[in-house]
């Protein structure tokens, strides 16, 4: 198990060793993001702006606008509220190719509460035009995304979690492309579509469903913008239902990007999110079981679907 913060910031460290164009931009949150070791060994490529997140993003969007590939790194819940007005103009409106690194996204920060949450940032990030947004499901993916990014000529916003994270993928033997979705299991009498850290569980949720019959394909829709609508289409028309799973608010979502693909050729979608409340106070894992966004949960989900 690895944390995908820790294995984003690794290996943009061994990139940017033989790339002095890579930079690291964060805002006071070195620890949080994982990148002591880069600012250590590469200090003429790292940028520390203290706690000013919109001087972060503004800083960025310059040093990108002068041809350096710059990652903006820090806490998700800071990017996308505090400084979602430059995110809105410095980065996607001007297409400024500044990858925003959001971590501790979702309910990472547990018992910190809603201020320290991050739910809306699916829902309001892909309203921007120009803007990327990606949310990997490991640290294979998130390997492969960094390798990526580094020559991305497109804004990009990546969040990922804090704790380190099941292995979805056993190996790299799995198509990685923007904007498609991966096929995790297959299955023909549901789909359950996952993104970010909710895939493990979606995952694990299939097999303890094909144990009692069900045959459960699960898609990995680490990208949600540009969005797979095609995988989506062929779910719905090969399985006849779908399961959504997101560590984000049911509103504007993974969930409502599904069913806004399927609205002139509809089937039964049940979306599996955060409700309209603030979110209990607890452990990651505790949030997700309360929730039922854990394996237990999802199984709960599709058999009371299916039945």
């Amino acid at each position: 198990m690895i944390a995908c913060r820790k294995m984003f910031t690794d290996t943009l460290l061994q990139l940017a060793r033989e790339d002095r164009d890579i930079i690291a931009v964060t805002t006071d949150a070195r620890g949080s993001v994982t990148l002591g070791d880069f600012a250590e060994q590469l200090p003429g490529q790292f940028v520390e702006c203290g706690i000013a997140e919109q001087d972060a993003v503004g800083i960025s969007a310059g040093l990108a606008h002068s041809g350096k590939k710059v990652f903006c790194c820090g806490p998700a819940c800071f990017y996308v509220a505090r400084a979602l007005e430059q995110v809105k103009v410095d980065l996607a409106y001007s297409q400024n190719p500044v990858t925003v690194l959001g971590v501790s996204g979702g309910v990472a920060y547990g018992a910190l509460g809603a201020t320290h949450h991050s739910l809306h940032d699916i829902a309001v990030l892909r309203t921007f035009p120009g803007m990327t947004v990606c949310l990997p499901s490991d640290w294979r993916v998130t390997r492969r995304l960094v390798h990526l990014l580094v020559d991305f000529d497109r804004p990009c916003y990546v969040r990922v979690g804090r704790a380190a994270v099941p292995e979805v993928y056993a190996d790299d033997n799995f198509a990685f492309e923007v904007g498609k979705a991966i096929t995790v299991a297959e299955g023909s009498d549901i789909t359950i579509i996952a993104t970010g850290e909710t895939v493990y569980h979606a995952w694990q949720a299939s097999l303890r469903l094909r144990e009692q019959g069900i045959g459960a394909r699960v898609l990995d829709m680490s990208w949600l913008k540009p969005f797979d609508e095609e995988a989506v289409r062929m779910a719905a028309r090969e399985t006849g239902r779908i399961v959504t799973v997101e560590e984000h608010s049911r509103y504007g979502g993974l969930g409502a990007m599904v069913c806004e693909t399927l609205s002139e050729h509809p089937v039964p979608v049940r979306i599996l999110g955060i409700p309209d409340e603030n979110v209990i106070h607890g452990t990651n894992a505790e949030i997700f079981h309360h929730y039922g966004l854990d394996a237990d949960g999802i199984v709960a989900a599709v058999l009371q679907f299916c039945s």
